[in-house]
């Protein structure tokens, strides 16, 4: 059952609406992800049982219209959903949102009706899994050095190449590509295209084995010789970077609500821990040195939560948000990696075994980081919109 549908207009969605869908998710995250969290972990498989309970409240349709199988969101409601799963365990956060943005969002817009039915529709219910590939052995954030192509051949794409660090490879139904259509054009010259993962001379690595988001599952893709059909490719031809442009104000303010889902985990055992834990006669949590941590971990998440709304909102009403989703991305990224950080601390020797959440909070911020855009981009990016 989808329980997440607003089944109204994005511009009838006000403060009701969007305390209501925290009051939803919260509630599924306290009680059916919360108490696996470390299980899932664990066991660094893709979590396909939690994955259909996610698709059934209507996590992954939130984004999109409800005449399509969506719950008719806005990025407000989607963040909001990224940032309370992400409080439960940043794995299912990545999963969700490669799910309902980066690895459908192509095929939503670009796609004919019939990759609607056969991809799009299935993903939004669990029965399939994206996936995004865009990052090269040797192109990340330098995206002008991409050299998986896509030659025209006829009535067909012939595609070459590598992608790495691909998030749900090993288990995902479809790609959306990104490949260099005519490398004389630069930037001008490269598409997105969607690839079914049994056509032939598609092939997938063995997962990573990585020190966070241990059940979002990572491998490589290697294309030799693939060959899809024209109305595979995603979009007008030379339009991919633009494309990619127009989500990608989305893509880094989630990334900052998965990282205020999990600076808000950090705090909230820490601030647990420190009323259970006795020193000295007395709740550590009594101690100057303690508090102050806690004092700065609160004001910090808060002023990410306001950080967000301003920029979701920003969005929504289809203003320019390239300085701010930036911002926000970069500063709250560096919240939640210094909340980590300050709940290890707080915790003690007692962070350093896995069988306490904090140890995964510390290990899982390090996604953070990279996903988005790194801070050093980041900071470069926001030095340039102010003009330096």
């Amino acid at each position: 059952m989808d329980i997440l549908s607003t089944g109204r207009s994005t511009k009838e969605i006000g403060e009701e609406t969007e305390t209501l869908t925290r009051s939803v998710i919260a509630r599924f995250v306290d009680r059916e992800i919360i108490p696996v969290a470390k299980e899932i972990d664990d066991a660094e498989e893709f979590p396909f049982v939690m994955f259909k309970k996610l698709a059934d409240i209507g996590a992954f349709g939130i984004r999109y219209p409800v005449e399509i199988g969506g719950g008719g969101g806005n990025t407000a409601l989607y963040n909001i959903i990224c940032e309370e799963i992400a409080r439960g365990s940043m794995s299912l956060g990545a999963i969700t949102a490669m799910q309902a943005l980066m690895g459908t969002n192509f095929i939503f817009k670009f796609g004919t009706p019939e990759h609607h039915e056969r991809y799009l529709k299935p993903a939004i219910r669990g029965e399939k899994v994206a996936a995004f590939a865009l990052t090269e052995p040797d192109a990340g954030t330098d995206l002008n050095s991409i050299r998986t192509s896509a030659v025209r051949e006829g009535d067909e794409y012939v595609i070459n190449g590598t992608k790495t660090w691909i998030t749900n490879a090993p288990v995902a139904d479809m790609f959306t590509v990104l490949c260099q259509t005519d490398r004389k054009k630069g930037l001008r010259g490269v598409n997105f295209f969607l690839v079914d993962r049994n056509t032939d001379g598609l092939t997938v690595s063995p997962k990573f084995d990585k020190i966070g988001t241990r059940a979002s599952i990572i491998s490589e893709l290697a294309f030799d010789n693939v060959r899809i059909p024209l109305e595979n490719r995603l979009g007008d031809e030379g339009r991919g970077i633009g494309n990619l442009m127009r989500i990608l104000a989305q893509i880094r303010v989630m990334t900052a609500s998965l990282s205020l889902g999990l600076a808000r985990a950090a705090f909230d055992d820490s601030f647990r821990y420190a009323t259970e834990r006795e020193q000295f006669g007395r709740p550590i949590g009594k101690f100057q040195a303690i508090r102050m941590k806690l004092a700065t971990m609160a004001t910090e998440i808060e002023a990410s939560r306001h950080f967000i709304r301003y920029v979701t909102g920003m969005i929504d009403r289809d203003e320019n948000t390239l300085k701010e989703a930036s911002m926000a991305k970069y500063f709250v990224s560096e919240v939640a990696c210094r909340a980590a950080d300050q709940a290890t601390r707080i915790y003690g020797s007692y962070s350093f075994s896995n069988e306490y959440a904090v140890s995964r909070y510390y290990r899982d911020t390090r996604f953070l980081l990279f996903g988005g855009g790194t801070s050093e981009i980041l900071q470069d990016v926001i030095a340039r919109q102010l003009g330096l």
